[in-house]
């Protein structure tokens, strides 16, 4: 995850010659029976549960029982899956800082998150807390964290270069041991953009939160999938920006 890297630091008025550790990135090409798919960059653990959890959240499986191989060697990724056309039906939405209006939102096919899970506001603040001491995090300040929760108990936490692929790598994860999504909700470091909103729709996680703020897309989002979205929690203080009743 880290690499030692030589730098000029300025320091006491001067310049002198150092070392600092820095987050790796590596690129990641998957083959979905035998046909580029994708290819993207991430940081190298968890390799595993972010294709499988990438493959869910794009709509290629809907469940892990279509996965039939998973092979995975440095930067390529070789997937067999039972229904090969649905990857050219997957949804490729322009999404996270595209600029434009949300017209392209087709609400009759958007995700809905059926869950009734109602959680405790002090459970969202203990999770975004456990998340926020990482230590990845505080040595190279280059990384997201995503956590995935029940109701307060931790399944899951991933460090990735990308707010989307450490939120993939935990749904991955979820996936491999049977996790009941609906039961589940997810905190971040980062940003809650349409794409975070999007993939927890999929996933029917029914509540994301995160220190940071969200983006006026995600909320339009979760408000017509039923996700619950909360931003700046910090200290005892958190905003609720849709289906307020999920967090009590």
């Amino acid at each position: 995850m880290l690499k030692e890297v030589k730098c000029t630091k300025f320091h006491d008025s001067d310049f002198v010659e150092s070392k600092h550790e820095v987050i790796k990135e590596e690129p990641l090409s998957i083959f979905i029976n035998g046909r580029h798919f994708v290819t993207t960059m991430i940081s190298p653990q968890m390799k595993e549960e972010f294709v499988i959890g990438h493959l869910f959240s794009e709509g290629i499986i809907r469940a892990i029982e279509e996965l039939e191989s998973l092979q995975i060697e440095e930067s390529i990724a070789n997937v067999i899956i039972s229904s090969p056309l649905k990857v050219l039906a997957a949804r490729k939405l322009i999404v996270s800082g595209c600029g434009g209006a949300t017209s392209f939102l087709n609400e009759s096919k958007l995700p809905k998150v059926t869950s009734d899970l109602k959680i405790d506001a002090f459970a969202v603040f203990k999770a975004v807390n456990s998340i926020s001491g990482s230590d990845l995090h505080r040595i190279t300040g280059g990384v997201h964290v995503v956590g995935l929760f029940d109701k307060g108990d931790r399944i899951c936490i991933s460090e990735d270069i990308g707010r989307h692929n450490a939120l993939d790598k935990v749904i991955g994860y979820g996936l491999t041991r049977n996790t009941d999504f609906e039961e589940t909700f997810v905190a971040c470091t980062g940003r809650i953009s349409s794409e975070m909103a999007l993939k927890c729709s999929v996933a029917n996680i029914p509540v994301i939160a995160s220190r940071g703020a969200t983006t006026s897309l995600a909320i339009e989002i979760a408000e017509k999938t039923g996700l619950c979205v909360i931003g700046f929690v910090r200290s005892e203080r958190m905003n609720v920006y849709t289906n307020s009743g999920r967090c009590q």
